[in-house]
Formats: structure tokens, sequence, C-alpha cells
């Protein structure tokens, strides 16, 4: 799509005439509404859209549709936010020694299968710094340990702010994120095999091949101070058999979780993901 577009992500209390309103909103401003979902979530009596139109002809300037819309949001109780199509994210990407999602990203990214760019990889290793070279991206290794994390995090946190990063993307990071970093920081999509809390830590697929399990998978979520329990966005699975080795489980997850990590970014930079509690909704 050339012509620039917005869009709302609206939560607010389910009433009557939400539809009527936020599309009067956009109609009387002059504007074309091409996509619009919605979904009511009964048990929490929200209601929850999505809505984007062309900005080609509406009436307002873009500096001006925000505050505008808050007039009608506020007596609703909505919470919202604002996205425009031509502003284009920046991506961190957070790796330890796997690479397979690392390249799986900036390959999607460099084939255009969605608009952003990824000025900058982190790890607490340097050995996938030829990674970043590769593909003239910078690279900054930060060791992290018990007794240095809090230091290392306001580094990060400092680059984030100089590079002007808009998402973090944790492709395999082998590191627990602080509860006080995803508080100034809470942009962060992460990905992990499925097998938790079954098989926690160090050499999963091995104990799950023991464990002789006929389904693996992989999910992608929003990272929250409560360890691989954020909001999720993406899962996926597949199914394995007698047959397969622990090397055929381990080649299956990373598939899994390339497919997987990717969806999820793809709809978070399309603006279609909506948080409400420790869930989301994905409008397609």
């Amino acid at each position: 799509m050339t012509n620039p577009t917005a869009t709302l992500l609206i939560s607010c209390p389910d009433q009557r005439g939400l539809v009527a309103k936020f599309a009067n909103f956009i109609y009387s401003n002059g504007g074309n509404i091409i996509h619009a979902d919605q979904h009511t979530d009964f048990a929490a009596g929200l209601f929850l859209t999505r809505i984007e139109w062309q900005l080609d002809g509406f009436n307002l300037p873009r500096e001006f549709i925000a505050p505008a819309f808050n007039a009608i949001a506020q007596p609703l109780g909505a919470k919202w936010e604002i996205r425009f199509s031509d502003t284009v994210p920046r991506i961190a990407i957070w790796v330890s020694r796997q690479d397979h999602c690392l390249f799986d990203l900036i390959w999607r990214q460099r084939a255009k299968e969605f608009i952003a760019e990824i000025p900058l990889i982190i790890s607490n290793h340097s050995n996938l710094k030829v990674v970043a070279e590769q593909f003239n991206i910078d690279f900054q290794h930060i060791s992290i340990t018990k007794d240095n994390k809090s230091e290392q995090e306001a580094q990060q946190l400092e680059l984030l702010r100089q590079y002007k990063i808009d998402l973090v993307v944790l492709a395999k990071y082998m590191q627990i994120i602080s509860a006080d970093f995803i508080i100034k920081f809470p942009q962060i999509i992460n990905i992990h095999h499925s097998f938790l809390p079954a098989f926690i830590g160090a050499n999963p697929y091995h104990r799950a091949f023991e464990r002789g399990v006929k389904i693996i998978g992989a999910t992608a979520h929003y990272a929250t101070a409560n360890l691989d329990a954020g909001p999720i966005i993406e899962q996926d699975v597949v199914r394995v058999s007698h047959r397969d080795e622990v090397d055929d489980l381990v080649r299956k997850g990373k598939d899994l979780e390339r497919v997987v990590l990717a969806r999820a970014v793809r709809s978070h930079l399309q603006n279609r993901v909506l948080v409400y509690g420790n869930r989301t909704v994905v409008f397609e």
C-alpha cells in the first residue's frame, strides 16, 4: 500500500453505539475506512477494535488526530493508541549463541516481508558479531553477570535510546530481563519452546525426548516481569513420533521458533496486536 494510513487500536468498557461513534469520527473528518475489526470479551466486559483508514483527504493534520479522538474516547473510558503506516519502526535484536531466529528475521526484513529497520544487535556473547558484520548492522557485546546486571542493563537502555529503538526482539537471548528494565522499556517480544513449565532450564529437547513427547511447539509473547508468562501473540505446534531422535526434535523446534517469532513480529509491526490484561487480541 502506497497511500499512508492511520490505525486506531481501542479497548473500552462495552456499551451501545461504540462502532458508530468511532466510525463517525473518521467519516465526519473525511476519512475512508479500509479495514475494521472488532471483538467483545463478554467475561471482561470489554469491547476491542482495530480501525484503519486512509490519510489522503482526511481533514485533520496528524498532530491533531490524537487530541481530537481523545475528546471522544475519554468519556467512554477507552484506552487507545494511534499508529501511522509510513512510520518505520526500528528494531533491536537481542541474541546469545543461537543464530536461527536472527538470520530469519534479517532475511525477512531484507525481503520486505515486514517494514522495519534493524540498526542494532545486542548479545551477551561475541560469537554472532560476524553475522552483524555480514549485514552491516551495529553489534554490541554486553556480558552480563549477577554482579553487573543493573549496570549492564543501564547500558542496554542507553543504547536503545541512542539508536531510537521502538521494539526489542529477544531472538533466543538467554538472559532474564529484570522487571525494572521492562517498566522502562516494555516493547519486548520473546520466543521460546513450548515445553515450559514441564522442561525448564537447559537441554529441554533431551528431556522431552526421554519423556516421549508427541507434540513440540513454540510461543512468542510480550515480555513481562513474570518470566515467560507475558501476553501471548503467536503459537504453533508440530507432531513428533517414536522415529524422531533428539536432533530431529531440535530441528523441528528451531523451524517453529523461526516461523512463530516472524509471525508475532509481523503482527506487531502491522499494528494488529491489542493487549489487555495478560491477553491479546490479534486482528487478522
